[in-house]
């Protein structure tokens, strides 16, 4: 139901704004915002999932509690980026049991010593290995030219 209210409230805002502002104007502020939310939602995304050290596995190998907190990382972000992403850099965590809500993923890193190795993953060293490929063999990230020698 939250859902449903949630979206009556967005198309009723949207729709009041239009009839204040006009859709131009409405459509030339929201389109900016939307496409730079997208872009920081896409790198959230790909940067939890693909970052050295990772853990990947093959079915037959595959094993839920070690794929959750190696195989997804502990993005730090700065405190204000927590608030705006919904403390979403704890990702190992939500991948653990996603059924912890947003607001106690940093008290639950906080107060489980099962996190206490987790090591986190930095913005500038997020960067590092940004659209680097998986060699599986190897269980690391890699450099495109290193690919390419391997084969």
């Amino acid at each position: 139901m939250g859902v449903y209210v949630t979206n009556a409230g967005l198309l009723l805002f949207a729709v009041s704004m239009s009839l204040l502002i006009g859709v131009k104007a409405f459509v030339l502020i929201q389109a900016p915002i939307i496409m730079l939310a997208g872009i920081f939602g896409f790198w959230l995304f790909y940067v939890q999932h693909q970052f050295d050290p990772t853990y990947w596995a093959r079915t037959n190998t595959w094993n839920y509690k070690r794929m959750a907190l190696e195989g997804s990382s502990f993005y730090k972000l700065p405190r204000i980026l927590q608030y705006f992403s919904g403390n979403i850099g704890y990702h190992h965590i939500h991948h653990l049991s996603p059924m912890i809500p947003n607001y106690k993923l940093a008290q639950c890193h906080r107060e489980n010593s099962l996190f206490s190795g987790i090591k986190p993953l930095t913005f500038w060293a997020s960067l590092k290995h940004s659209l680097s490929p998986l060699d599986e063999k190897a269980s690391e990230m890699v450099s495109f030219r290193k690919m390419k020698l391997i084969g």
